[in-house]
């Protein structure tokens, strides 16, 4: 059947999973599952331990899983994260965005849904796509969004990157191209480009320009990360329900 979501939102449970007198649970659990992973667990066994001990539901380990990572894991993206060395990390740069990545999340925003301030400072939504991308409401604005956030960031150039494997990405670049140009070209980066390609992940990581994603295993691997989508809720989605489950040490 078609998906006829208008929306890439909450889910009916999310408000009772994720309301705030929650969050110190799910951060401890998050937390633990954080050691766990520095101890050479596995994702499904420490997260199957980290379940059971705190008695979460799906999406709640579904959100600590994505809010986690090992203590390795954070020093690398730290260190590699570009924030962390300037005040104004993208001035002049030429920026490749994992595409679904990021617009999923600022979509989820803009559409009320749980988004998580992850350990490595990242923000991530718990929506899952699965081979299929269909235009909802927040499309466009979060993609008017994206822009503005990079214009404000002085980009010198962005690149956006799509799997060719995903349906429907063929259309999302053209949107992504047709609302561009129907815009000042001073409200956006000099040099905008969407590429449809079979494997983006692999282009990221070996790039040693800056990467706008919050993929792990993306973060693991590339020389310059920026969390493009923090960035843009930050600056646009005041109301939105970000779910802080970040720490620093384990």
């Amino acid at each position: 059947m078609p998906d006829k979501r208008q929306h890439r939102g909450a889910h009916p449970e999310d408000y009772r999973l994720f309301e705030p007198q929650a969050w110190p649970h799910l951060r401890a659990a998050a937390a633990d599952l954080s050691w766990l992973l520095s101890r050479g667990y596995s994702s499904p066994s420490g997260l199957k331990l980290v379940g059971e001990r705190y008695n979460l539901a799906e999406r709640q380990r579904m959100a600590v899983l994505r809010s986690a990572c090992s203590d390795d894991a954070f020093a690398r993206r730290r260190g590699h994260e570009a924030r962390a060395r300037s005040v104004a990390p993208l001035r002049g740069q030429a920026v490749l965005i994992d595409g679904f990545n990021v617009l999923t999340t600022v979509e989820a925003a803009l559409a009320g849904g749980v988004i998580l301030q992850a350990r490595d400072g990242c923000y991530r939504d718990i929506a899952s796509m699965h081979g299929t991308f269909h235009k909802v409401k927040e499309t466009i604005p979060a993609i008017t969004l994206i822009a503005e956030a990079l214009a404000a960031l002085e980009v010198s150039e962005c690149l956006w990157y799509l799997d060719r494997r995903v349906s429907n990405s063929g259309r999302l670049k053209k949107m992504i191209m047709e609302i561009v140009a129907t815009r000042s070209a001073t409200h956006y980066p000099p040099l905008w480009r969407v590429e449809s390609v079979i494997d983006p992940d692999s282009l990221l990581a070996r790039s040693t320009d800056v990467i706008a994603t919050a993929d792990s295993q993306l973060l693991d691997q590339c020389q310059h990360w920026f969390s493009l989508a923090r960035e843009v809720v930050s600056r646009f989605v005041p109301g939105a329900h970000v779910v802080d489950l970040s720490y620093t040490s384990a």
